[in-house]
């Protein structure tokens, strides 16, 4: 199945996960904020991040897995590299929906069994998955302005607050701050369609 690749050392990939049906994810801010909070738990030992949206009802990342000596470090490697990866994304997922679950009285599952991951080969795909990543609550009609959405890391590459992100990085790819957003600017969601890569 596309977008089912194993996770490697030192690579980039774009990863999707959605709810199961039509449930929403986030119900409230706190939702959002709490499963940033669960992020920072447990993807930065396994994981750099380079951006990320939440939207209602699916989530997108853009990652760096860990290379392959930091990987035989970790205290959960167990001669899988792609496993180890996966456990803290599936510790990540369940400990939300645990939490979730609890908090709205639901039984049962609140993602997708499978997460979805899409190894960056080039470097236009990944110029491309930022700005589709950031671009995808106008695409997805919930706001008409990606610097409305509050709940991606756009806004978090233009301040100089603290932040697990990648952001020296990201901002160094595009040239600086003010190319980041005109970038963004410029190449709306219009011009993502051909790669539209969740159905």
């Amino acid at each position: 199945m596309k977008g089912l690749v194993k996770f490697e050392p030192s690579s980039y990939y774009h990863v999707i996960n959605h709810a199961v049906g039509s449930e929403n994810l986030f119900r409230c801010d706190e939702n959002y904020r709490y499963f940033l909070r669960k992020y920072a738990q447990y993807m930065p030992s396994v994981c750099s991040t380079f951006c990320y949206c939440l939207m209602p009802n699916h989530i997108l990342f853009l990652i760096r897995t860990i290379d392959e000596e930091a990987a035989l470090k970790h205290p959960k490697f167990k001669n899988d590299y792609h496993k180890l990866v996966m456990q803290e994304l599936s510790n990540l997922l369940n400990a939300y929906a645990k939490a979730y679950n609890k908090k709205y009285e639901r039984k049962g599952g609140l993602w997708i069994d499978y997460t979805k991951r899409f190894k960056i080969e080039s470097d236009s795909y990944l110029t491309s998955v930022i700005n589709y990543i950031h671009q995808n609550p106008v695409k997805h009609t919930f706001t008409k302005d990606l610097r409305d959405w509050s709940y991606s890391s756009y806004w978090s590459h233009l301040s100089e607050k603290p932040s697990l992100l990648a952001r020296k990085e990201v901002i160094s790819w595009f040239g600086g701050a003010k190319e980041f957003a005109d970038f963004h600017t410029s190449n709306n969601v219009g011009l993502l369609e051909e790669w539209e890569l969740f159905n």
